[in-house]
């Protein structure tokens, strides 16, 4: 779950990460209040969308005035912001972050996040800082350094100090970055966090320590542990197809294609992906049901992806283990009915009581493709496409 920069400075106060004075506006009245409380211009006026790159899409301005900060509040608000993030059809800008200017004498990058592969918890971090940190990635790769966690063991001393010599911190800052990282670590742990992002991190012209820009992400499969960061949430920034379909316990991503895909797995969801790919067709979504998915969550996956106007024929791919096949097909047929299914649907089912769920099918009436495996799915479902 992805959370804005104003939610995420808020919880980095609560664990001691310094940030600067700031406060979150939805009308240009409330930022012009909150820059005048801040005690002094300039200030910094920030969209706030869950995408990054906004600095450069031109959505982070400098105010010198209040009548700068309404001016520049009335231009964001309401204003679809395009950054490289975003893609082209970019994010509606539904609320501001008013911050207090600083004065910076050095930007830095920081990051913690998981690192699969090693299963640890990886810090990167590099001395170019700042909004090109894409390029100096991609360019220069070699200015971005790793440091590397166990999570059984938790941050060290020399981890910390090995950051702090590697970005090049002056001595008099040293003890300041050593506490925010050590928080840091601490918030990542206790949040379940899957990301956390400090772009920059600078010093200032007076030697502190803040991070000037927060970007958070938290493990969805953990919010359970954590109630207090569901009212974070903002459902305006996720496409209202993914928020029905959490509804219900799906897990389902929109993309552009025009199959509908229901699959009980994600690895062999992916794999369907890609086979339909390879056929010649494009899938329009991910979809996983789960191992043990009711016929109520079959319902609705065909009702989310029927709501699809790309979508020019569906391809259902269960494997029956827990879920049995000749449970799956009725669950198919009744959300079929209910639905009023009117374009091509090919089903390939494998594992328990597979010959059974194709009696159902076919038993049914409904105009309900059965395929004998998923490379005879692949092309007829791409045949009905084309």
């Amino acid at each position: 779950m992805k959370i804005h920069e104003y939610q995420a400075k808020e919880l980095f106060r609560k664990f001691n990460i310094p940030v600067a004075r700031s406060g979150v506006a939805f009308s240009k009245e409330e930022a012009l209040k909150i820059s005048v409380g801040l005690g002094g211009f300039p200030v910094v006026v920030k969209a706030q969308i869950h995408a990054g790159g906004r600095g450069k899409g031109g959505g982070v301005k400098l105010a010198a005035n209040p009548e700068q900060v309404l001016t520049i509040a009335e231009q964001f608000l309401g204003m679809t912001l395009v950054t490289h993030q975003t893609g082209s059809e970019g994010r509606i800008v539904r609320k501001v972050l008013v911050e207090a200017g600083q004065s910076i004498d050095k930007e830095y990058y920081l990051s913690l996040l998981v690192d699969r592969q090693t299963e640890k918890i990886v810090i990167m971090a590099s001395q170019a800082g700042g909004i090109d940190i894409e390029n100096v990635a991609e360019k220069t790769p070699e200015k971005i350094f790793k440091v590397y966690v166990d999570p059984l063991l938790g941050i060290q001393g020399y981890q910390m100090r090995e950051v702090g010599f590697r970005l090049g911190f002056p001595a008099p800052a040293m003890k300041q970055l050593y506490g925010m990282l050590f928080n840091l670590y601490k918030f990542f742990v206790e949040y379940d966090a899957s990301l956390v992002e400090i772009n920059p991190l600078i010093l200032t012209s007076g030697g502190t320590v803040l991070a000037l820009d927060a970007k958070v992400d938290f493990d969805s499969n953990a919010l359970y542990r954590h109630k207090d960061l569901l009212e974070f949430r903002d459902f305006g920034e996720e496409d209202p197809m993914e928020v029905d379909a959490s509804r219900y316990s799906l897990n389902y991503i929109n993309l552009d294609g025009n199959v509908g895909n229901i699959v009980n797995g994600a690895g062999l969801a992916m794999a369907t992906m890609d086979i339909i790919k390879n056929a010649g067709a494009t899938p329009a979504n991910f979809m996983d049901v789960g191992g043990g998915a009711s016929s109520e969550q079959v319902e609705n996956a065909f009702r989310i992806i029927l709501a699809d106007p790309k979508v020019k024929a569906i391809l259902i791919n269960i494997f029956g283990g827990i879920l049995r096949c000749d449970v799956f097909a009725r669950g198919v047929v009744e959300a079929a009915k209910k639905t009023g299914v009117n374009i091509p649907v090919v089903v390939r089912m494998e594992g328990t009581n597979v010959e059974m769920g194709k009696q159902i099918l076919a038993e049914s009436g409904l105009n309900l493709t059965s395929a004998s495996d998923l490379l005879d799915a692949a092309a007829k479902i791409a045949a009905a496409v084309n």
